[in-house]
């Protein structure tokens, strides 16, 4: 399989990329291997180039794209067709660049709120290096919108000025997620959320999932690739989901309206929690055994490694933070798909309905009101979803939301 069956619905980025890859590798074999400016300078006249910025809905496939194209610079098939574009998928280049193993391709992607000055930093030292195998040293930024404006600042410099044979790869939800001065210097790539169809297609296709349950995780996502997978594969994304799904149901009263806001905000820490229980543990006890945390010392660390371990406590209350947001963005994602096919039902079009499995509660919802009620109330989700990024006390902007959604 190729490195670009994954591009769900993407065929004009995906023929970018694959003709990009060609000139990339052209310039390889001009170069002779060798990591030097020559292989560079061609650059200006070929559809190569050192730095793109892929940008789309969430769920477009903005990371399998750049990840996909991190593979097919680094792809060293011997037995590719002429004039075909690399990105095999089998060859040792494929391979270790899509597991995350090639020493000359570095993903980055972060479950903290923010990336640092630090971190850049690292990022562009490392840029600086040449490719151990002699083609490109990759970097793969999955979550460039969370620069912060001072990291942002500091990978700039490594954008101007970049190494012959570094490629950067960012990715964010739109051009305005990155600072202008990076985004005037990347190649654009947009991609689009892909069809229902395609993405159930690749779910039964890639996952092995049942088509019956593959189509109803991609209708009910709309198209979201990631989050289509996860509700076709965790029993748990099910279970939630259904829960959220019934809270329009329920905040016909204010004691309703708080009850619902407070189970929303639980259901997030558990989430949280879940991540902690499985990762956190683990992270630590590396970490001990890294210090020297030696056995029949009462597990005591070592003079001087007390800092590391604040670091990595802070570290997994940020992952913690970042998770409940995640998980509450999801459950706001979801009401507003079922108050926008409440709203098609008012409006007389049942066309592409999201939530046909709670088709009976957007029945009861849309003949008791009328679409500009429905409006407002997708306008409360998104005012809380505003809030929230603001730093508004989580409880406090959900409560205000379900109170908004019975008056509507």
């Amino acid at each position: 399989m190729a490195v670009w069956d994954d591009l769900v619905g993407q065929d004009r980025v995906a023929a970018q990329l694959m003709a990009a890859a060609r000139d990339a590798d052209v310039l390889v074999t001009a170069a002779g291997g060798a990591a030097d400016a020559s292989a560079a300078e061609p650059m200006a006249s070929s559809k190569m180039t050192h730095a793109w910025l892929f940008t789309g809905p969430p769920g477009s496939g903005r990371s399998t794209a750049a990840r996909a194209f991190a593979a097919a610079l680094q792809c060293v098939s011997p037995d590719r067709a002429l004039g075909s574009a690399p990105g095999c998928g089998f060859c040792d280049g494929c391979h270790t660049a899509l597991v995350g193993t090639h020493a000359d391709v570095e993903v980055v992607r972060t479950d903290m709120l923010t990336i640092g000055v630090k971190e850049t930093r690292d990022l562009v030292r490392r840029a600086q290096l040449s490719p151990a195998g002699g083609r490109w040293q990759v970097i793969v930024m999955e979550d460039a919108d969370r620069l912060t404006e001072g990291a942002g600042n500091v990978l700039l410099k490594a954008v101007e000025e970049p190494a012959p044979r570094t490629v950067w790869l960012l990715c964010a939800p739109s051009l305005e997620d990155v600072l202008p001065t990076i985004r005037s210097r990347c190649r654009l790539l947009t991609l689009r959320t892909p069809s229902v169809d395609a993405v159930a297609d690749v779910l039964v296709r890639r996952d092995g999932i049942d088509p019956g349950l593959a189509a109803s995780a991609a209708r009910a996502t709309q198209g979201h690739i990631g989050r289509a997978r996860r509700l076709a594969t965790d029993e748990r994304a099910r279970t939630r989901r259904a829960a959220v799904l019934k809270l329009p149901l329920r905040v016909d009263d204010v004691g309703g309206c708080l009850k619902a806001a407070q189970e929303l905000i639980d259901a997030a820490a558990e989430d949280a929690k879940q991540v902690a229980e499985e990762i956190d543990t683990k992270e630590t006890e590396e970490l001990r055994a890294a210090l020297g945390a030696a056995a029949g010392t009462g597990g005591r660390l070592p003079r001087g490694t007390a800092g590391a371990m604040k670091d990595l406590q802070d570290r997994q209350k940020r992952r913690a933070t970042r998770t409940q947001r995640d998980s509450l963005d999801l459950a706001l994602t979801d009401l507003t798909a079922f108050y926008r096919d409440v709203l098609a039902l008012q409006l007389g079009s049942e066309v592409a309905l999201a939530n046909t499995d709670v088709r009976d509660a957007l029945e009861r919802i849309a003949s008791g009101s009328k679409p500009e009620r429905t409006l407002r109330r997708i306008e409360a989700i998104r005012a809380c979803r505003q809030a929230l990024d603001s730093n508004v006390a989580p409880l406090l902007a959900v409560e205000a939301m379900t109170m908004a959604l019975r008056a509507g």
